[in-house]
């Protein structure tokens, strides 16, 4: 990724407040309730406010992203909940994780640019261990309407970048699907997700 596609996260999360809040994605809660505990996976996991919240309830987890100012962030949320997190920065390809070693990847708002997403969803798809789960929750490409109506609700500006449900069913070909759907959500999360979108969420079982 870019020096510029760093910069903007750093930039976003070098705020005192948290840009996404401290609470976690309610989808993540709903689906995390309904799978045993094991090693849980957070690709660009931000401040931390989803792994920090798995790690309260008895996950061990890992997280990435390429912003050192998110796990700046993370790791000082993660300390004020009494909880440790794996937080490494950097490309995904170098942060040598083992193969088939998650019991769960949780894709929470990973929104990539377009020439990388497919790729990075591959990459991901061999760490997770056979009937492994991969929770997703992010904005689909009818969000441009939401977004153009309201900022507030945020997500990516370019088509892109957004998802469809024919690029998940592409990208995780190699699941059973659990949920896959198209819909329309309240946001309420810190600064930078208020107001109405459309999300992509999926939930799927790695055969």
């Amino acid at each position: 990724m870019t020096d510029i596609w760093t910069a903007k996260w750093d930039q976003r999360y070098a705020d005192e407040s948290y840009a996404y809040g401290e609470e976690p994605n309610h989808y993540l809660k709903e689906q995390l309730i309904k799978i045993q505990t094991g090693k849980i996976l957070f690709p660009a996991e931000g401040e931390g406010r989803n792994a920090v919240y798995a790690a309260k309830h008895s996950w061990e987890v890992s997280a990435f992203d390429i912003s050192t100012e998110g796990q700046k962030k993370a790791l000082e949320l993660a300390h004020k909940n009494g909880v440790t997190i794996d937080y490494r920065v950097g490309e995904l390809e170098a942060l040598n994780y083992s193969q088939e070693s998650f019991d769960v990847i949780a894709l929470i708002y990973a929104h990539f640019p377009a020439t990388l997403k497919s790729g990075i969803h591959q990459l991901l798809h061999g760490y997770l261990r056979k009937g492994g789960t991969v929770i997703f929750e992010a904005f689909s490409k009818s969000h441009l309407d939401y977004l153009e109506k309201d900022e507030n609700v945020g997500g990516p500006k370019d088509i892109g970048s957004l998802f469809s449900i024919e690029e998940i069913r592409q990208d995780f070909e190699d699941y059973e699907v659990v949920e896959l759907t198209e819909t329309v959500i309240q946001l309420n999360e810190g600064s930078y997700h208020n107001g109405q979108g459309s999300v992509i969420r999926f939930v799927g079982r790695k055969r």
